[in-house]
Formats: C-alpha cells, structure tokens, sequence
C-alpha cells in the first residue's frame, strides 16, 4: 500500500506536465512557433537582398533576435493564459483539493513548460545551423531554452501572485526587458557615478543591486555567436549555472505563494 501510494505520488508531477504540454499542443501554439519561424526567415530574407555590405552578418543577427524573441513572447504568454484559465475554470483548486503536496503540482507545471520550452528551442536551433556552424547554433539552441525556462518560471511566478493576465504579462515581460538591458544600465550608471552628483551615485547604486537580483540575459541566445561563432564552453557553463540558480529561486518562491492559498 506505501509502495503504491509513492509510485502515484511520483507519477502525478509527469502526469500534470504531459497534460500541460497537450494542451499548448492542443492551442495551436506549435503552428504559431512555426508561423514565427517563416516570417522571421521572410524577413531576414529581405534584409539580406537590402543590404549592400554584410548582408549574411545582418541576416543572421536580425534572424536571431526575431526568433528569441518570438520564443520568449509566446511561452511566457501560454504560461499566463494556460494558468489564468485554469484558476477561472476551477481547475486549480480541484488540483490542490487532492490528496498531494502543492510542491508536486508545481513541480509538474514547471516541468510541463520546461517541456514546452523544447519546442522553439529545437525548432529554431535548426533554423540557426542555416547560418552557423553546428557547436554555435547548438549553443545558442541550449541557450534559447535556458532562457525561455527563467521567463517560463518568472511568468509562474507571477501569475500565481497577481492572478491576472495582463499583469502578470506585464511583468514577466518588464523582467525580460529588464534583464536584457542590465548591463546596459550598468555600464550607464558607471559612466553617471564618475561625476560628483550625488544623485548620479543613488542612481549608480540602485542600478547595481538590480543587477544583483536580475539574471544577465544579455549573455544568454546571443546573436553574435551566429554572426562570429565566438562561443564557447565558459558561456554555456554561465548560461547553466544562472538557470539553475534563478529557476530554483523562482520556483520556491512560487511554492511559498502557493502554500499562502486558502483553498
């Protein structure tokens, strides 16, 4: 009897990601990915009969860019939308009214959108060996997915506090942007903090300790490697590490706010 009531505790968390995943199936979402894929190629294409120098440089950069971000959009819309209409049907609280920790249903959508995340991963990995040699456009696929699994469990995170779509949307995609541009910033608030401002130096200070709490996903999908092939083992061990690490985070933060519900 306890070694049945493991295996279906075991079970349940592939359970909830094997449906997850059919149901992105199931929404049309691969046809998107795929729709995405050709007017991204489409417009690369154009670009490339546009330019008069580096066309294939230019080509492989806007290519890039295009598919990352379609990728991201689209799963961290379905993570929303998928997760809204289920807490509107009832089907969260039928969920957690069963006999299994709330750990195990998280786990099991965190994996079935980790699966999703699969899907653009390969589908435009094989796009990018059309412009790249086979190591960098596996790094940058293996890179797309770890990216698309930080704003997967972002996106949970979020709608599992706000509970709505188009906040929960908006700040999963504010995190992205944000996390794009952190070096940016930084590079920004350094250049502001040499003068004697005082406020300059606020601002430098606040910009730094984003950049503590953000990942750093301009080192994450990035288009020069389609362009110079210059990636390399270290930037995959970064790109791993800081997944592992924010997933984590994010996914306990999650548990803690689902253990706040009252059901």
């Amino acid at each position: 009897m306890m070694a049945m009531r493991w295996s279906m505790r075991w079970s349940m968390p592939f359970t909830i990601a094997r449906y997850t995943l059919l149901e992105a199936l199931r929404n049309r979402l691969l046809w998107l990915l795929v729709g995405a894929a050709l007017g991204a190629v489409g417009l690369a294409g154009f670009l490339h009969e546009l330019a008069l120098t580096e066309s294939r440089q230019l080509q492989a950069a806007l290519l890039g860019a295009v598919l990352r971000l379609a990728a991201v959009f689209l799963v961290a819309t379905f993570v929303v939308t998928s997760m809204v209409r289920e807490a509107n049907d009832k089907g969260l609280e039928l969920l957690l009214a069963l006999p299994m920790p709330r750990s195990v249903y998280l786990a099991g959508k965190l994996a079935g959108f980790g699966a999703l995340a699969v899907v653009p991963a390969l589908l435009f990995g094989a796009l990018a060996l059309a412009l790249a040699p086979p190591d960098q456009a596996a790094l940058w696929a293996v890179s797309l997915l770890c990216e698309c699994w930080i704003v997967a469990a972002f996106s949970l995170l979020c709608v599992l506090t706000l509970q709505q779509v188009l906040p929960a949307l908006a700040a999963a995609l504010a995190f992205y942007v944000m996390a794009r541009a952190i070096a940016a910033l930084q590079l920004m608030g350094m250049a502001g903090s040499a003068r004697s401002d005082l406020g300059q130096h606020v601002l430098g200070g606040a910009i730094d300790l984003l950049g503590l709490l953000l990942p750093h996903l301009d080192q994450f999908t990035r288009s020069d490697w389609l362009v110079y092939h210059g990636g390399t083992g270290a930037d995959l061990l970064a790109v791993l590490v800081q997944t592992a690490l924010y997933v984590g985070l994010m996914a306990a933060a999650g548990l803690f706010d689902l253990y706040r519900k009252q059901i």
